[in-house]
């Protein structure tokens, strides 16, 4: 019994080769950590990829400053639809209405500012209660009567764009009040001593960057101290150099215009927030389960009903967060606005991680997933593609999305 043992033992490595050896095995490490978390870190060097690719193709346009800020006010409602929508799709539903949804905040917050001269803090308040019935109420067919989510948002898709049209008479509606239109096309005032960067906007970079990798460090911490899977060090390191670097650069970028703008700080209070929510909360968790294995989750005592209504009613205040930013964007409502924009949202989260069957997903993830596809259309923009290649383009990488999850699936499961 002990000479089996013996002889299964590894043989200690010769002492010449011993250096050799340990960078193998550091190697192998490395490459073995990133393929088993390539779910995580395979959209961030997809992202990546595409931002040079792209700077090289548009001979540096794509990365100059005005062009960084105009990227974040133009996808900054994809980005706002893609974090709601993530947590629906985590929750194994699927929201339809969320672009029609936008259209009618934007309406209803022009008939409120132009045509009744309601004050604008008012109306944006106003906005988000109605977003918040609007999800509500699909939340409640879905969750309390049992009515597919599919069906539930198609009818709301429906009915939205309906009451649009209604509330326009088919009319385009504005101006808004210079308040709201700051929403979406507002920057950060200019304080502090003359330099060549917008000194609020680097201070906000720092810190950002201070708490990315902190939060990290935590996160990996926490992880062992659950025995749970971490990447190996180096893997970890080269993650955090990348994330610095980049969050840096855009934080460089963004100082040396106009600052940073107002809608980015809103996206990232929700980013931070939606992070910590579904990282840290029992809601979260509960969120995780019921999309993860609904069955076991109510055995284990999860209230699936209310977890599903409150992740509708969410989706329901972003939508209208979203609608108040693309018309504040426009400074106009228009009956056409919100088309497609629940397409968007879907393919940013399925490109960040989301997975069919729910259950994965994070909030980061979605962020990626939307900036994949912004990146994507600023620079076939810049480059003059015809639209109707851009369509095809996002359609193949939305494929490409879904069937490396599928396969990525499939290999795991064998």
């Amino acid at each position: 019994m002990s000479t089996e043992v013996t002889a299964k033992s590894p043989a200690p490595a010769p002492p010449g080769k011993s250096g050799g050896a340990a960078g193998g095995n550091l190697l192998l490490l490395a490459l073995d950590g990133l393929r088993r978390n390539m779910r995580q870190y395979g959209m961030l060097i997809a992202l990546g990829l595409i931002v040079a690719l792209f700077g090289v193709w548009t001979d540096g346009l794509l990365l100059t400053p005005h062009n960084v800020s105009n990227l974040v006010l133009q996808n900054s409602y994809v980005l706002i639809l893609a974090i709601g929508m993530m947590l629906v799709i985590i929750a194994g539903h699927i929201d339809l209405s969320v672009g029609s949804l936008t259209a009618f905040v934007g309406a209803f917050a022009a008939v409120l500012t132009v045509q009744h001269d309601v004050p604008w803090p008012v109306a944006v308040a106003l906005c988000l209660l109605a977003g918040a019935l609007a999800g509500a109420v699909q939340g409640f067919f879905i969750a309390y009567l049992g009515i597919p989510s599919f069906i539930v948002t198609l009818s709301g898709m429906l009915t939205f764009r309906g009451v649009t049209e209604i509330l326009l008479e088919g009319q385009t509606l504005g101006p808004f009040p210079v308040g709201l239109q700051k929403i979406g096309n507002g920057f950060l005032p200019a304080v502090g001593p003359k330099t060549n960067y917008h000194n609020i906007t680097l201070l906000l970079g720092i810190v950002l960057i201070a708490f990315v990798v902190l939060q990290e460090v935590r996160d990996r911490k926490r992880q062992g101290e659950f025995s749970l899977d971490v990447p190996p060090v180096n893997l970890f390191v080269l993650k955090l150099l990348a994330i610095v670097s980049a969050l840096l650069i855009v934080t460089l970028l963004l100082a040396s215009w106009q600052g940073a703008p107002i809608i980015l700080l809103i996206l990232g209070a929700l980013v931070v927030g939606y992070g910590y929510v579904m990282r840290n909360s029992v809601f979260g968790r509960h969120i995780y389960a019921i999309g993860g294995n609904l069955p076991a989750a109510k055995l284990s005592g999860v209230k699936d009903k209310k977890v599903t209504f409150l992740v509708f009613l969410n989706m329901g205040v972003l939508a209208a967060l979203a609608g108040l930013a693309i018309a504040a964007r426009l400074n106009a409502a228009s009956p056409k606005a919100g088309l497609n924009y629940e397409l968007e949202a879907i393919a940013s989260a399925f490109i960040g991680g989301a997975s069919m069957s729910g259950g994965v997903g994070t909030v980061l993830g979605a962020i990626i997933g939307g900036l994949v596809l912004g990146v994507l259309n600023n620079g076939m923009n810049l480059l003059s593609v015809g639209t109707d290649w851009q369509q095809v383009i996002k359609g193949l990488a939305l494929l490409a999305a879904v069937g490396f999850d599928v396969w990525n699936k499939r290999k795991s499961g064998s």
